[in-house]
């Protein structure tokens, strides 16, 4: 795939890929969608998401074939593919959210509530925080990380209990270590919001759309 001729398809919200493309100089289409149909075509998936993971799985379900042609084309084409927030807890096994819910199982894991050490440190994260690095990885290429590094924009009360280490990308602090990336192949999260984080989301969605798996 030509990164000039490639869709971008985003899932249902919007996000300020169509400036990080002009920007980076990219000539992506970028369709925001609920269409099915249009997903299975497109070179590249965003899957955002806010509020419960119960309710925003059975909300992807609900969008006839929806759940089926993200799956396809993540899965079986491995096409490029970013979860952000609840977009990116939605691909862990399970959340445990209110209820048992089944996600799409790519990366090992439940997501689980937010358990800081520290009693004053309040539920929800909102805010800002910085995010440490794992490993070296080409959506993270020209972005400063770690403790004076860029900081990335968090609202959330679970996240993703990641079973391998690997699968793992960076973490934030926040009482404790919270998964705010994960990475398998052609699949990327991240529990922040780009298209909230001013400079490193900017970066890291331009990354995204020049990133091949």
């Amino acid at each position: 795939m030509a990164i000039a001729d490639g869709r971008i398809a985003a899932i249902d919200a919007y996000i300020p890929f169509e400036r990080a493309a002009h920007e980076a100089g990219i000539a992506a289409a970028i369709d925001l969608t609920a269409d099915a149909e249009r997903v299975r075509t497109a070179d590249r998936i965003v899957l955002p998401g806010v509020g419960a993971y119960a309710d925003c799985a059975a909300g992807l379900r609900a969008v006839a074939g929806m759940w089926e042609a993200v799956e396809e084309v993540a899965i079986v084409k491995a096409r490029p593919f970013l979860g952000i927030c609840v977009g990116m807890q939605l691909m862990s096994e399970r959340g445990l959210e209110k209820t048992v819910t089944t996600g799409f199982g790519w990366i090992a894991g439940d997501v689980k509530e937010i358990t800081p050490a520290d009693p004053a440190l309040k539920i929800p994260q909102i805010g800002w925080n910085t995010i440490e690095l794992t490993r070296k990885h080409p959506l993270f290429s020209g972005i400063p990380t770690g403790s004076k590094g860029l900081h990335a924009y968090f609202v959330h009360s679970y996240h993703l209990d990641a079973q391998k280490p690997d699968e793992v990308l960076a973490i934030a602090d926040y009482g404790g270590p919270v998964t705010a990336a994960v990475i398998s192949d052609n699949l990327a999260g991240t529990q922040f919001h780009p298209e909230k984080s001013q400079a490193l989301g900017l970066a890291l969605i331009t990354n995204f759309l020049r990133w091949r798996p």
